[in-house]
């Protein structure tokens, strides 16, 4: 398209997942929902940790229930308000923004997720071991290097978006500015853009999954070992929860980008990608309470203390 074509973008339309008024009111109230159980569960998580659980794994999980947060909170706070107000509208400042947040915290869940199954793998391979190898100093190290891994990555990501040129075509079909559905739109070339989303896609995705496929390998190898059946429920109890979580994760994130590169249905893709940005935060203080004792003993604490 000729550069006489090209002309400043002030604001994108977000078509949201239904066109359809009598809708709204119900989209409303199950993203509200969904949204204030994901704060309050996560949250929870948190203030549980912080006053009964000091152990690595869920220092690490009290980070990941950070994330979570801020994370739906990237995206659905936007959504409501546009519902509230009869508005599709997201200016090119709030867009950039979002996709800057979103980038931010969805990589800094896979690392935070790899670093727990880093964990989970010494604790069952070297439990001998296990206090020294895994020390204060080391987890905020790991915690450390994954904010930054995961914010430099996202500014390259926004600056590279910054770099493109967008025409009369400023409709986003998704209910938040999605990287990809942006570089979409753009009308100025885009090779380069997508040369570094495929390659951030394959270090910070393919590799963190590369790992925690790896960690499990040698734990089932280790609980394999394990003589008594109690010891090997007791051993892989401990990962349940962990592996639940980054199966939804995963399986839900990939299934969106498998399904609409297959489709090219760009409101099915939406649709679906509520699994991993909403659902996913939502069901994990349910996924570490429900099967973690120490986690109902901590929670039950903090209500009879009253200490929320």
């Amino acid at each position: 398209m000729g550069p006489g074509n090209e002309t400043p973008v002030s604001e994108f339309i977000l078509l949201g997942l239904s066109n359809e008024p009598e809708l709204q009111p119900l989209i409303f109230g199950l993203f509200l929902s969904m949204y204030l159980i994901t704060v309050f569960g996560n949250l929870l998580i948190i203030l549980a940790v912080n006053a009964h659980l000091h152990t690595p794994m869920y220092f690490f999980l009290s980070n990941l229930s950070f994330v979570d947060i801020c994370f739906t909170s990237t995206t659905i706070p936007k959504m409501l308000w546009n519902i509230w107000t009869q508005s599709k509208v997201i200016s090119y400042k709030e867009c950039i923004t979002q996709i800057y947040f979103l980038i931010l915290f969805a990589v800094l869940d896979i690392l935070l997720l790899t670093v727990m199954a880093y964990d989970r793998f010494v604790a069952i391979c070297q439990p001998l071991h296990y206090t020294v190898i895994m020390n204060p100093q080391l987890c905020g190290l790991l915690v450390l290097m994954s904010w930054i891994i995961s914010v430099l990555n996202s500014l390259l990501q926004s600056l590279m978006v910054l770099r493109l040129s967008f025409c009369t075509n400023i409709e986003i079909p998704h209910f938040f500015c999605e990287l990809n559905h942006m570089v979409q739109l753009a009308c100025s070339d885009t090779f380069l853009n997508n040369t570094v989303m495929y390659i951030a896609a394959v270090l910070l995705c393919g590799g963190p999954l590369f790992g925690i496929l790896c960690s499990y390998s040698k734990i089932v190898s280790s609980i394999c070992r394990i003589s008594s059946a109690q010891g090997k429920y007791k051993a892989f109890s401990t990962c349940v929860s962990h592996l639940t979580i980054v199966s939804l994760f995963y399986c839900t994130m990939l299934g969106v980008y498998l399904s609409s590169a297959a489709t090219h249905n760009a409101h099915s893709s939406a649709t679906a990608s509520v699994m991993y940005t909403v659902i996913t935060p939502m069901l994990n203080p349910f996924i570490y309470s429900l099967r973690n004792k120490d986690m109902k003993r901590a929670l039950k604490a903090l209500f009879v203390k009253g200490n929320i």
